[in-house]
């Protein structure tokens, strides 16, 4: 039975109302008025964690049908159908509650008051009308029959929701209930004329306990359903994976093909791969290797089929697939990372590899190349060990390459056969560009005497330089229009400096020339930085 799935709280909650209901039958005390709130609590705690279930498994299905609309797309409608006449009915007695609760603050009884919560009046005067009904009443009525028989409908769709669908038109039949003494009594009757109003909320929020219980049952039912479909061998295809992207004339093909689920628990039965059987030792559990010789250059193709026996019948999985034959290589593949050219001072990135051969068979050789390369991102620092990272090092000066316009890297692999191929790349070796001077990283048109006599003399290699590498002035000359020149050590103005421009008349030009500068982390000497000059405000 679907009622089975409740949680062993949920059916504690259950078997305490009915325990409740007959103690009510006995005596009406203060501490069965307090019980009954104190289940009301645990109910609605229930409820909200049953709800918070519900929205992941919608939220996780809604991703399911905007990747794979196909499978998914009709089981997610189903499933906003059943959330939607759920929601209108737990809705429902949500506002009936609020109601009964708003009537009790109007006489000043709080919500957790449940000793003060044992008038009958509230949902007497809202259902009844002496032995009839009132609008209200017959309203109750219509919303729990619409959600009955909306859900039985969804789930008699599907033999899997069957025993859910009965258990909804059982808990939630409006039918004439029989006690064990005395005539059948409406349904009302029997559940709400009568009862204290604690009773009656608890009795709702049993219900709306048991509106998104169900809810979840049949969720997840229909979820489990697609996930058994999906799990056939029906649904699985047959990959083949090469052991590399394409191999070279007279060499053998060589890789594996799985099945799209890559259970390794199956073991195909038969397997016939360009019109061949394979051998018992080639099928292994959630693989079968495969071995041929790989043909001549050019596009191949795989043809074949996989066969399993499920449940008595032969399930065939086609193969279809491709793979190139490539001549070998004799030429490496050699990229600086910037620009394809090496500047002095700095380290030099380089990504290099050999086509149709392995990282671990490829090495290269210049003086200062070694493994692992940095790199500036965004301004951020990243060290790369990548099987084809590479750095050249050129912040020192390396003696076999001193003086020279031109470097040499060879490059070495091997290939499968053990035999060994190589490629030679030249590449220009250039000094660092001159740098900008500025003041404080910037070239402004104008300045205030206070601004620049505070201000630092910089210099940099502008942002068409690709390297990080910071510099440091040393030394600078300053020009002020109409008073002289200055020279100052460091990155600050000198004191005479500073009194020049103290003296300096508005809209006096200033120019700041012979720029010695030095680079931090390297020993190569940096040309004199570029003047830069701006008018006094």
């Amino acid at each position: 039975m679907a009622g089975s799935k409740e949680s062993p709280r949920q059916k504690m909650i259950n078997m305490m109302y009915l325990i409740f209901i007959a103690m009510l039958a006995l005596n009406m005390s203060k501490e069965v008025l307090t019980a009954f709130g104190s289940m009301t609590e645990e109910l609605s705690e229930t409820n909200l964690e049953l709800q918070e279930r519900n929205d992941q498994f919608m939220q996780g299905l809604e991703e399911k049908a905007e990747e794979q609309a196909a499978k998914y797309l009709d089981l997610k409608l189903k499933a906003d159908s059943i959330r939607e006449i759920s929601g209108k009915f737990y809705n429902y007695l949500e506002s009936l509650k609020d109601g009964a609760y708003a009537d009790a603050e109007r006489s000043n009884i709080s919500r957790t008051a449940y000793e003060k919560l044992d008038k009958t009046v509230y949902f007497d005067q809202l259902f009844f009308d002496g032995a009839a009904l009132k609008e209200e009443g017959q309203r109750f009525l219509n919303e729990m029959n619409s959600y009955r028989n909306e859900f039985a409908r969804i789930a008699s769709d599907d033999p899997k929701l069957a025993s859910i669908g009965e258990e909804v038109l059982s808990k939630f039949s409006t039918e004439k209930v029989q006690p064990v003494q005395g005539k059948a009594l409406e349904y009302l009757d029997y559940h709400f004329k009568g009862f204290p109003l604690i009773a009656s909320i608890t009795k709702m929020t049993l219900l709306q306990s048991s509106v998104k219980n169900i809810e979840a049952q049949l969720l997840s039912t229909m979820l489990e359903g697609k996930l058994k479909i999906e799990a056939s061998l029906t649904n699985f295809d047959a990959i083949v994976i090469p052991d590399k992207n394409a191999f070279f004339a007279g060499e053998n093909f060589t890789g594996r093909i799985i099945l799209g689920k890559n259970d390794k628990t199956l073991k195909a039965d038969k397997v016939i791969i360009n019109g061949v059987e394979l051998g018992e030792e080639s099928m292994q559990e959630g693989q079968t290797l495969v071995k041929f010789p790989a043909g001549r250059i050019g596009e191949r193709e795989i043809e074949g089929e996989f066969q399993f026996i499920e449940e008595g019948e032969v399930i065939t999985i086609p193969v279809n697939s491709k793979y190139a034959v490539v001549p070998k290589p004799n030429t490496a593949t050699i990229s600086a990372d910037k620009m394809n050219t090496v500047y002095q001072g700095v380290s030099n990135p380089f990504t290099i590899s050999f086509a149709g051969i392995p990282a671990n068979k490829v090495t290269a050789r210049t003086p200062g190349l070694k493994k692992g390369k940095t790199i500036f991102d965004r301004g951020r620092k990243k060290t790369l060990n990548g099987p084809n990272d590479y750095e050249l090092d050129l912040s020192k000066p390396i003696r076999e390459i001193a003086g020279k316009r031109e470097l040499d890297i060879l490059v070495i692999g091997e290939l499968p056969s053990g035999e060994k191929v190589s490629s030679k790349v030249k590449f220009n070796i250039k000094p660092l560009p001159t740098p900008f001077g500025s003041v404080d990283g910037d070239n402004p048109e104008v300045l205030t005497k206070a601004n620049f006599k505070g201000a630092r003399i910089t210099a940099g290699f502008g942002e068409s330089f690709n390297f990080e590498l910071r510099l440091r002035v040393q030394s600078f000359k300053l020009t002020v229009e109409g008073i002289g020149s200055f020279d100052c050590t460091g990155d600050e103005l000198s004191a005479a400096a500073k009194r020049a421009i103290d003296r300096a008349g508005r809209n006096s030009l200033v120019r700041i020339s012979d720029i010695k500068t030095s680079a931090i982390g390297t020993a190569t000497q940096i040309k004199d930085a570029r003047s830069t000059s701006f008018t006094l405000m």
